[in-house]
């Protein structure tokens, strides 16, 4: 994996602090979009340039620089709503925790037992910091498609580590992932719609005050 790689990690590691400090969340999904666009870019310089690698490079900026961008946008559009209002933990304690989770994906790396020729990548780091960026989201924003976008984060991660098993893991697991991604975002679109219809709102802190009769 070349320099252009890991400087496409360092802009992925942004994004993700980006995500966390911003309210909008029409700026998180072009965020989350454009996080989609370079992890489609990522594999094309792990492999040699092939007709299967193309296709599977083109339906990953698709599925997750595209399609599943226009879907939540489109959900937040009809839901109405343009910002994450009051969440759990504010903008920039949840940034400084997002920046912490950083350093320390750094230092947990730096104490795996890899492979001599995965020490000096970023893939790693990228992947844990990545996947603690997703969990941050999904627990500190309220709103349900906050939680979708941190969900979508987290699977992003999970694609960056598995760069680092692309010769012993086939494209098709890899486009496998991306299907369970799909088929997570489709259900996750219908409880939003479900909870927006009965209760006019998406926080899902309201959810709290359901009890038994």
């Amino acid at each position: 994996m070349n320099s252009l790689a890991d400087q496409l990690l360092v802009l992925v590691m942004l994004i993700n602090l980006v995500m966390l400090g911003s309210s909008r969340l029409i700026f998180s999904i072009r965020a989350v979009a454009a996080q989609g666009v370079i992890l489609g870019i990522l594999p094309s310089l792990v492999h040699p340039l092939s007709f299967h690698l193309v296709a599977i490079t083109a339906s990953i900026i698709l599925a997750k620089g595209i399609v599943i961008p226009y879907l939540i946008g489109d959900a937040v559009h009809k839901a109405h709503i343009r910002r994450e209002v009051e969440p759990f933990i504010g903008y920039l304690p949840t940034l400084f925790l997002g920046a912490v989770c950083t350093a320390l994906a750094f230092v947990f790396a730096a104490r795996l037992p890899l492979a001599p020729e995965h020490r000096s990548l970023l893939v790693v780091p990228a992947s844990i910091a990545t996947l603690l960026t997703g969990f941050l989201i999904l627990t500190t924003r309220r709103k349900a498609i906050s939680q979708v976008i941190g969900y979508l984060v987290l699977e992003n991660g999970i694609f960056v580590f598995g760069l680092l098993l692309t010769e012993a893991m086939p494209f098709m697991v890899e486009a496998g992932a991306l299907l369970d991604l799909l088929v997570g975002i489709f259900v996750m679109g219908i409880v939003i719609n479900q909870i927006s219809q009965e209760f006019s709102t998406i926080d899902t802190s309201r959810l709290r005050a359901l009890k038994e009769e």
